[in-house]
């Protein structure tokens, strides 16, 4: 098992960095880059190499408005990426997808993380099913409706609380569904159904996030509120990202997923020396 549940803690000891590789035309960040499946093994080559812990492949962009693709879109960018990463690195694999069928797919493949920003709420009883089955891990992320409505939900009475609820919920379909607890991993959902403001209060606030008892994944790198208060464009957010990782590393998350593992590494590692 890739995480182990005790106490709250995480057996790991330390903030581990998700790396972030988008096989998409159309990412906020880095869409179109890593389109070509040689430029993706090569940039998964290099997170690995920077220090990156975990691998998370998308290949259907999630950001606020992104046109969804079809399942087999979403195979056709996955799979032959996928193919060669599986043999040239030696860390554990995420697929971001909330598509059960493309989840199995990956999964026969060895791929140990499915990452669904749909909380299971709407993959549903397959994608359960399919993490349930293989015994991955799997990452319960916060998120309302789809992309393209996401950002017309943001209507909370507490953010914090109110997306604690909601997790709860959740987790409630995975363990309903015979998902073990120490398969769960949880992510707030940064940018996803949420203003500047009330990221910035889940940041602040993320300690309250251990009370769920599962390890916490929080993923701010380079996105829209860092650049709303900063002032900087998507590629100039990495000081920002900087900061909201070293927040992370203090207030006990578990795993940051970034864009720049090299420059995180260091950020998570001199946080935690000064801690």
């Amino acid at each position: 098992m890739i995480w182990k549940i005790r106490q709250n803690t995480v057996s790991f000891g330390r903030t581990l960095l998700m790396g972030i590789l988008n096989i998409t035309p159309d990412s906020f960040s880095d869409g179109g880059r890593y389109l070509d499946p040689e430029a993706a093994v090569s940039q998964a080559l290099k997170l690995v190499e920077e220090g990156a812990d975990i691998l998370d492949l998308g290949a259907e962009s999630t950001r606020p408005g992104a046109t969804p693709v079809t399942a087999k879109e979403e195979w056709d960018r996955l799979l032959p990426v996928l193919k060669r990463v599986r043999k040239e690195v030696f860390v554990p694999i995420s697929i971001d997808t909330s598509r059960a069928e493309v989840a199995k797919k990956c999964l026969e493949l060895g791929v140990e993380i499915i990452n669904d920003v749909t909380g299971l709420k709407r993959s549903g009883r397959e994608m359960a099913k399919a993490v349930k089955d293989s015994g991955a891990g799997i990452v319960l992320m916060h998120s309302r409706s789809t992309p393209g409505a996401m950002q017309d939900l943001t209507d909370y009475r507490d953010v914090v609380q109110d997306v604690m609820s909601e997790l709860r919920e959740s987790v409630k379909l995975a363990l309903d569904a015979g998902i073990d607890r120490e398969q769960i991993v949880i992510d707030p959902g940064l940018g996803f159904a949420k203003t500047p403001e009330q990221n910035l209060e889940i940041l602040k606030n993320i300690k309250a996030f251990h009370e769920l008892g599962f390890p916490v994944l929080v993923g701010p790198s380079q996105k829209s509120f860092i650049g709303k208060i900063t002032g900087r464009e998507t590629k100039d957010r990495s000081f920002g990202t900087a900061a909201c990782v070293a927040v992370c590393v203090r207030d006990g998350v578990q795993i940051v997923r970034v864009h720049e593992a090299g420059a995180m590494r260091d950020v998570v590692r001199m946080t935690e020396a000064i801690m």
